[in-house]
């Protein structure tokens, strides 16, 4: 049954569906489509392997043909702690329960670890593209310490039968200089084999949470995927911005920090969600790099929040939603029902970009 996204959106219907003055002109973006991969990426250096990859993700699915995405990742029993992610729902330990909820789901892809996927393959990396994460943060040092490493290798992801990889990146971070060198050398790696790659680019540093969390500001997380598409991630997973002027805030009170041109904020964005998600596009090479956004935490209202989520993504111009939790961590059939409502988002035709 194709979900009614007015009536899940409420109060945001309007608002949100009736916006049609972006500051960026969807001219100006390269649109999603079912001719994506033939308009854009055969124009790249990736190599035929790498195209028929991407063509095999974006074929994948309830959304296949559409140049849309809708991935299932469930890397957060690393990066959250097994108990944390899956206390709600223990199904969910087994790998296996994973997969089948991204096929169950219509799931382009699926997004797990080494383990998890490995584990797997023989029996489902031929009906479902796998997307492997090579590197986490764990959580068990103490006191905690927040640096990606590698959990395992390019050459690992490539025999499992991976489609893509896939890495985060804590731009901003005392680490971020190593982790781009390590993972623009492995996505290269992965590019020369014939994998797609996708970045998760999130910000990580303690002086980005001031009068607001600039975490998820428009402008610094923009920039985190500027850099993202510069070391050739195909793709790029990140949060939907929920404020602007991280730039000016960092550059107050007598510090220096980074690079700004005030017209980001008059004349690239305003204040409107879809607006500050299309500034995140237009720095993914103006779209020709999808932008997937995160779905977040799961909460009391993720039905409605997951709809306004990809709506907002899909009338910026994005590519789609990655979203785990508020999948995983419920009973399998409403899992399926949750991600069936996002992607209900994306094939709904009356629903365009802005």
């Amino acid at each position: 049954m194709v979900t009614n996204i007015q009536t899940l959106l409420g109060a945001k219907a309007e608002f949100l569906l009736g916006f049609n003055a972006p500051k960026i002109p969807k001219e100006r973006l390269c649109p999603a489509g079912p001719d994506f991969v033939d308009r854009v990426f055969a124009q790249s250096d990736r190599n035929p392997r790498v195209l028929a990859n991407l063509q095999r993700i974006y074929n994948a699915g309830r959304l296949a043909g559409s140049g849309y995405l809708s991935i299932l990742p469930v890397d957060q029993g690393i990066e959250h702690s097994g108990g944390a992610s899956f206390a709600r729902n223990p199904d969910y330990f087994d790998p296996e329960k994973i997969v089948q909820l991204a096929i169950e789901g219509g799931c382009n892809a699926v997004a797990s670890t080494f383990g998890a996927l490995g584990m797997m393959s023989r029996k489902y990396a031929h009906k479902i593209p796998f997307l492997v994460k090579i590197n986490h943060n764990e959580l068990l040092t103490y006191p905690n310490s927040f640096e990606q490493i590698l959990f395992g290798t390019v050459e690992q992801a490539y025999d499992m039968g991976a489609a893509a990889v896939g890495a985060t990146i804590y731009f901003g971070s005392d680490d971020s200089h190593r982790e781009i060198v390590e993972i623009a050398q492995a996505f290269a790696l992965a590019h020369e084999l014939g994998m797609a790659t996708v970045l998760w680019c999130y910000l990580r540093n303690p002086a980005f949470k001031q009068d607001k969390d600039y975490h998820v500001s428009a402008d610094l997380t923009g920039q985190a995927n500027h850099i993202g598409v510069t070391i050739e991630a195909d793709i790029i997973k990140q949060k939907l911005p929920e404020n602007n002027g991280g730039f000016i805030a960092l550059n107050s009170g007598g510090s220096s920090y980074g690079k700004l041109d005030k017209r980001i904020y008059s004349d690239l964005t305003s204040d409107h969600p879809i607006d500050l998600c299309r500034y995140q596009v237009i720095n993914c090479f103006a779209g020709r790099a999808g932008l997937i956004n995160s779905g977040g935490a799961s909460g009391e209202n993720d039905f409605a929040e997951a709809a306004a989520t990809a709506v907002i993504n899909k009338r910026a111009g994005g590519q789609g939603l990655i979203s785990g939790r508020k999948a995983f961590q419920r009973p399998m059939a409403e899992g399926v029902q949750l991600l069936n409502t996002i992607q209900d988002v994306y094939l709904d035709t009356g629903i365009l970009v802005a």
